[in-house]
């Protein structure tokens, strides 16, 4: 059984042809999406972040929210770009989210990918250290969370404190007991996979890898999975580690359907640049159920995997994204296996 969430990027655009036309609209209706996907049977609504853009951004609140308003489903984003982040404040507010929640967060976290401005955590106060460069300094932003969130004691009390401390070191409050362990690493290659297993971390792997050998995208994918989990077997940790991947699926089930994604049917993976080296695009799925299914099937990675996230066009609204996630649930997960 596989388990199934949506992934929205929160786009908002002023277009007449879109169906959330600004930030507040972008809001209201990631939480509208996520009470729907609860009601069709989905296991989790997951968020990405992007700075300086009309997308979602900061993701605490949002998640809060989502918590708020659902009872069941997994609750997450996909992902946070450490460059930009305080780890400590971070910790709060991961900790507030999960809390409210009553322990549904999956928290993806990554490097981050290039975003609308240059270096844009530089405005946010953070500059790499002399000798390290951003990636270095996104995974010291991490080691500092993983740390606090453990929910060991750190700081040192003060003597005349407002109110009155338990004994010893002070930790990162509020602490939500677990949330170590539903912590994930967006791994856009196989050496970031092993490097994620390492540190003990849930394998949260998209539609793009930095890197290209050539072979078909679910093929390069499933191997990436596979050195994750040698590589999280030889790091001796005791949990099972979760995998998901992301994928663009949409079932054709109306004359709607047909219109928006008819022409996807013929996708193909592509290869590309980004970030100055050879990276490959997976492929979108779109058709008749029966083809659909066949084709799915075919997919090394979503086997592999114990979560796939359906990259849905939020702009399309509440209503046809539902649709969507409840056409999977309903007709395509059952002929998988994944029901």
């Amino acid at each position: 059984m596989k388990k199934i969430g949506f992934l929205s990027f929160g786009h908002w655009t002023e277009s007449p042809q879109s169906a959330t036309r600004s930030a507040s609209d972008a809001l209201l209706q990631s939480i509208d999406l996520a009470v729907a996907a609860e009601e069709v049977g989905a296991d989790g609504a997951y968020f990405r972040v992007h700075h300086f853009a009309r997308q979602l951004a900061s993701p605490y609140p949002l998640l809060a929210a989502v918590g708020a308003r659902t009872s069941r489903i997994e609750i997450g984003t996909g992902i946070i770009d450490m460059r930009y982040e305080n780890p400590l404040y971070m910790a709060e507010d991961a900790g507030s989210a999960d809390l409210i929640s009553g322990g549904r967060l999956q928290l993806g976290i990554s490097r981050g990918s290039p975003e609308q401005v240059i270096d844009g955590y530089r405005y946010f106060g953070y500059v790499p250290a002399e000798g390290s460069d951003h990636a270095d300094m996104a995974r010291e932003h991490t080691r500092v969370f993983l740390d606090v969130i453990e929910g060991k004691g750190f700081a040192q009390p003060n003597p005349r404190p407002m109110f009155p401390n338990p004994p010893g070191l002070l930790r990162i409050e509020p602490h939500s007991p677990g949330l170590r362990d539903r912590i994930w690493w967006g791994a856009g290659s196989r050496a970031t996979a092993e490097w994620t297993a390492q540190q003990g971390m849930n394998l949260m792997s998209s539609t793009l890898l930095t890197e290209d050998t050539g072979v078909p995208f679910h093929q390069l994918q499933a191997e990436q999975i596979q050195m994750f989990r040698d590589a999280w077997k030889a790091a001796g940790h005791e949990r099972e580690p979760r995998v998901s991947v992301s994928r663009s699926i949409f079932p054709i089930v109306n004359d709607l359907d047909r219109a928006y994604f008819g022409h996807e049917s013929r996708s193909q993976d592509q290869v590309g640049h980004i970030d100055g080296g050879l990276a490959r695009f997976g492929k979108s799925y779109a058709g008749e159920v029966d083809q659909l299914v066949k084709d799915l099937a075919e997919d090394e990675a979503i086997a592999a995997a114990d979560t796939v996230l359906l990259t849905v066009p939020n702009q399309l609204g509440v209503d046809y994204n539902a649709h969507v996630l409840e056409s999977i649930v309903r007709y395509v997960a059952p002929e998988l296996g994944w029901r």
